[in-house]
């Protein structure tokens, strides 16, 4: 199945959370490599390399990367793995939802990572209210792109997320929610995503605020 459509729009938020001194990168799903093309432009000097699973994607990625890896990352021997590290940041944009298992791969990270290393990442939020709306109506069809990609294989939340970097030894250090105002829900949705959290004796405010995200950025460190 061929991936996510590859673009040229840097994610700047994920940008922002990546260390501006890194010696070297390691970013798992470079796709077009726009983000090694942004961060150059702050960091000449870093070694940047892309591991990118789709062929020609991994052709782009040449374009700005200074080594790229075509291959799976969760299908590399203990020998490729190594040679990853050290270094200073892994970078999943939007890429811990499509792997079999982000458990093992963090834990397998986090077995080599130095304690001054860290992870950022963006995945998309499962809660978003586009989402519940759909669940409601039984409309889970899925698309070539967005937070119903055909190609998901895990669905996260803010606390699932949470927990996904903590059951694997780190620590969220910083992040945030990317709410974006063209997708914000009218008042109807608010008020049902509200009286649903009543039903259920959740914190309204919290579960309004998760379902505004349509997606998380984080950085993670050792724990």
């Amino acid at each position: 199945m061929k991936q996510t459509p590859v673009h040229e729009i840097p994610n700047m938020d994920l940008l922002g959370l990546v260390p501006k001194n890194c010696k070297r990168i390691i970013e798992v799903g470079s796709s077009s490599g726009v983000l090694a093309r942004e961060y150059k432009k702050i960091n000449p000097d870093c070694h940047y390399i892309g591991i990118e699973i789709d062929p020609d994607y991994a052709a782009l990625s040449k374009r700005f990367c200074d080594e790229v890896l075509q291959a799976s990352i969760e299908s590399l021997d203990d020998n490729s793995f190594s040679s990853l590290f050290p270094s200073d940041c892994w970078i999943f944009g939007d890429v811990l939802e499509h792997l079999i298992d982000p458990w093992s791969l963090l834990k397998r990270i986090r077995s080599l990572i130095s304690g001054e290393a860290s992870i950022v990442a963006c995945l998309p939020n499962s809660q978003h209210w586009s989402i519940q709306a759909k669940i409601n109506c039984g409309q889970i069809f899925y698309e070539d792109s967005g937070l119903l990609d055909r190609t998901h294989l895990r669905w996260f939340s803010r606390l699932t997320m949470i927990d996904l970097f903590q059951s694997t030894g780190f620590r969220i250090s910083a992040g945030g929610p990317r709410i974006f105002k063209s997708m914000e829900p009218d008042k109807n949705i608010r008020k049902a995503i509200q009286a649903m959290a009543k039903a259920i004796g959740a914190n309204v405010e919290t579960s309004i605020n998760d379902a505004l995200a349509f997606q998380w950025v984080i950085k993670a460190i050792p724990a």
